[in-house]
């Protein structure tokens, strides 16, 4: 089957007719937001004037998966490794600990020697937090990371509990004592 091609005019020819579309357009919402800093009217702006303000985070928004503490400043992580697993970019690396001998918590296992989460290929999916048994991973309501080398975007395990903070809700791991 042969489909034919449409005769085109000389002004579709030379692409007059997508041009003064983009140009309609582009001027429309010029005036738009022009009218709108003019006026001072921010409902009817399109434009988000970024640092100075910022954009609105709803509920149930996945943002960037940290490590967080409990109350008296313990690791939650028991580093069963299940988030690593789960990870479709595998962006979450975890190398496992143990804990010494004589401490007090000494009935756990393990704990992670180092835990990393690389940010640009995390694509907050959320499902480490989802499958953490021990709720030690949380996703933050924060989308501002930005490094200037690959290497600051690798979030150690450091900087993982920097950014989690303490969580005030009782642990699983240390209920048994």
């Amino acid at each position: 089957m042969v489909v034919a091609r449409p005769n085109l005019s000389l002004a579709e020819k030379l692409f007059f007719p997508a041009l003064l579309t983009g140009i309609r357009i582009t001027w429309k919402y010029f005036s738009r937001t022009l009218v709108a800093v003019i006026t001072g009217n921010r409902d009817k702006r399109v434009t988000l004037y970024f640092p100075e303000e910022k954009w609105e985070v709803k509920d149930g928004y996945r943002g960037a998966p940290t490590l967080v503490k409990d109350e008296d400043g313990r690791e939650k992580c028991v580093s069963c490794q299940l988030c690593e697993f789960v990870c479709p970019p595998k962006a979450i690396r975890i190398t496992p600990g143990s804990i010494a001998p004589d401490s007090s918590n000494a009935k756990i296992e393990k704990a992670p020697r180092e835990f990393k989460i690389d940010m640009i290929r995390c694509i907050y999916c959320g499902m480490c937090e989802e499958v953490c048994p021990e709720e030690a991973i949380f996703l933050r309501k924060d989308y501002l990371f930005t490094g200037l080398t690959r290497a600051e975007m690798v979030h150690d395990k450091k900087r993982l509990y920097e950014l989690g903070g303490v969580m005030q809700r009782p642990i699983k791991k240390w209920a048994n004592k």
